[in-house]
């Protein structure tokens, strides 16, 4: 038992050590991929390892190859750090070992996923009668939600599509905008609609949804089984689809409205922001990411439906084994994972060590240090492409190729971390604001390393 508690403490203070690193170690560095395969690589060893020493040489064989995701100068890719109360409660979960399948395999986390679904609902203004299944991420999220859309669509047209799958199902129109993320494609492909099913619907000067567009399409398609994929966040702009109007337009013509708010879902938690997401409570189903901007560990995101019922029917099953299976939906009900982890009291954790005022002020930060670095590289000389409404930035250097060698020259640079992106034909640096612990100084260092580099 002593060696377990040294093990796990040994383990917890390397984690440590790591994370109160991160203000100062670059951000990511120019890495011999071949060097560090090498490092794991070998044979698997006939005899027992002491656990010390694997995890020593774990620690040894990873820290060249660790990029500082959770520190304060990464802005790529809409990443958030993970905060301290909930870094611990998930070091407490992979201690506790918990199978989140249902009541049975772990009352407490089933309990801790209801409590903070709650809350989470009442954060975001998804109707408290909601459903609200743990999942691993966007895509995961977008998945259920459309799984949920599936079923329901179809349903309506007659059609039981669990039982009868979907040869010789009526159509399903799929509408979304020009500029959703990819995870949508990818759900219609695993959900056996097809990208074919999709129907672009042109989108406004900041990539948000055109609604006269939707109106017009809708209209053209006439009656018949309809999803449309709105947007609380464009994944390059930050720009939010106008989700009222939207909302009533798909309903008028009696479809499913699913909102992928994977990040800008939580405009909705701040008074400076909520009027972006206006009537986001209107849709069928939302699917949000917790370790964006919540600031939570990987892998944590959530798929709400406000039908729990039709999002049970879409995602759950049973089977004689199975004891405490067929009550209310809960845990695996929600989810397309049977094995999952407990990422409840995570998210538990989080959200009391933010409170509500502190969820609001983390986004409004944000927001407020993604318009500096806007401020600073316009400034400097740079063009910023887009309108600044959340925390993504978009920063032309002239031509594409150009652009293309300044984040390279950043990402190698270690001071901190940008990514590339396409947008209306211009490459173009992507910045996104999401880590609770960015200051107004970090920004300043960002904007003066990438000033020096670009010229």
């Amino acid at each position: 038992m002593d060696e377990l508690r040294h093990l796990f403490r040994r383990a917890a203070d390397h984690a440590a050590d790591y994370r109160l690193s991160l203000p100062d170690r670059p951000v990511g560095v120019p890495v011999d991929q071949a060097a560090l395969n090498k490092a794991f690589t070998g044979p698997l060893p006939d005899a027992p390892t002491p656990a010390e020493q694997v995890l020593a040489e774990l620690v040894a064989a990873a820290e060249p190859g660790l990029v500082a995701t959770a520190g304060p100068r990464y802005f790529g890719f809409v990443v958030g750090g993970a905060l301290p109360a909930a870094t611990a409660a998930d070091m407490l979960a992979a201690g506790w070992d918990q199978i989140a399948f249902n009541a049975v395999t772990s009352p407490a986390a089933v309990a801790a996923e209801t409590a903070s679904g709650a809350w989470l609902k009442e954060l975001l203004g998804i109707p408290a009668t909601a459903s609200a299944g743990f999942v691993t991420g966007g895509q995961a999220a977008n998945t259920a939600g459309l799984a949920a859309a599936r079923h329901q669509v179809l349903a309506d047209a007659g059609w039981d599509v669990e039982r009868r799958g979907l040869s010789g199902a009526p159509a399903v129109r799929v509408f979304a905008g020009a500029e959703r993320h990819a995870t949508i494609d990818r759900s219609l492909r695993l959900l056996g609609l097809g990208t074919d099913a999709l129907r672009p619907v042109p989108a406004g000067p900041q990539g948000a949804i055109d609604p006269d567009a939707l109106a017009a399409a809708l209209r053209e398609a006439g009656p018949g089984p309809t999803i449309v994929c709105l947007q609380a966040g464009n994944v390059n702009t930050g720009a939010c689809d106008d989700l009222r109007r939207a909302c009533d337009l798909v309903h008028r013509y009696g479809g499913w409205a699913h909102v992928d708010g994977a990040f800008g879902l939580w405009a909705a938690a701040s008074p400076a922001t909520r009027h972006l997401v206006d009537g986001l409570e209107a849709a069928d189903s939302w699917a949000c990411d917790g370790h964006k901007w919540l600031n939570l560990p990987y892998d944590t995101a959530f798929a709400f439906c406000a039908r729990p019922d039709v999002h049970a029917a879409a995602m759950s099953y049973a089977a004689a084994y199975l004891v405490g299976s067929g009550g209310v939906p809960a845990g695996a009900d929600l989810t397309a994972e049977s094995s999952r982890r407990a990422r409840g009291f995570a998210v538990w954790a989080g959200l009391r060590e933010l409170g509500r005022d502190g969820v609001a002020a983390l986004v409004e930060r944000c927001c407020a240090l993604a318009r500096r670095f806007a401020d600073g590289l316009t400034a400097a000389g740079f063009e910023v492409v887009n309108d600044v409404v959340l925390n993504q930035v978009l920063v032309g250097f002239g031509d594409d190729a150009r652009t293309d060698r300044v984040v390279a020259a950043a990402q190698a640079d270690g001071t901190c971390w940008v990514g590339g992106t396409t947008w209306r034909g211009r490459r173009l640096m992507r910045i996104s604001v999401s880590n609770a612990t960015t200051t107004e100084a970090d920004v300043d260092r960002s904007v003066a390393a990438i000033t020096r580099l670009a010229r």
